[in-house]
């Protein structure tokens, strides 16, 4: 058995879910019978989630604290590349994006920066496709 975080991207409600397989979950979103249980959206995507881990072996608790470090690491290795390769718009993410998407000359142009639930709820009602990732402040060990 596998237990995943599922996003419902009409709503951006999360909830989890019980799957036999990872091939058993793709098996019924093809045939859509995966909705999300608020709005009864079939647009599902699968979230970032953590294992949760319960163990009380002391050399286990240092494994699981490597893991930790690990993680942090690969996240700040991403945010280092998205600032490295697109621009920072601030509190205009959801006006950028809107321009990317409805002007052809702009189609090829990254950004990231901030926008509200309710900004991102938006885009996606219009098809614009905006993900969420966990930003690692650079003072953070």
């Amino acid at each position: 058995m596998i237990k995943y975080k599922l996003l419902c991207k009409d709503c951006l409600k999360n909830f989890d879910s019980w799957f036999a397989s990872s091939k058993e979950f793709e098996k019924l979103k093809k045939t859509a019978f995966i909705n999300c249980p608020n709005c009864n959206s079939l647009k599902i995507e699968k979230s970032l989630m953590a294992p949760s881990i319960i163990n009380n072996k002391k050399e286990n608790k240092n494994l699981n604290s490597n893991k930790h470090l690990e993680i942090k690491k690969k996240l700040k290795e991403y945010k280092n590349f998205i600032k490295n390769n697109f621009e920072y718009v601030g509190d205009n993410f959801a006006y950028e994006a809107r321009s990317i998407h409805y002007n052809n000359s702009k189609k090829n142009k990254r950004i990231y920066g901030n926008a509200t639930t309710k900004d991102v709820k938006e885009l996606s009602e219009e098809g614009i496709e905006t993900e969420t990732i966990p930003w690692i402040n650079d003072n953070e060990n």
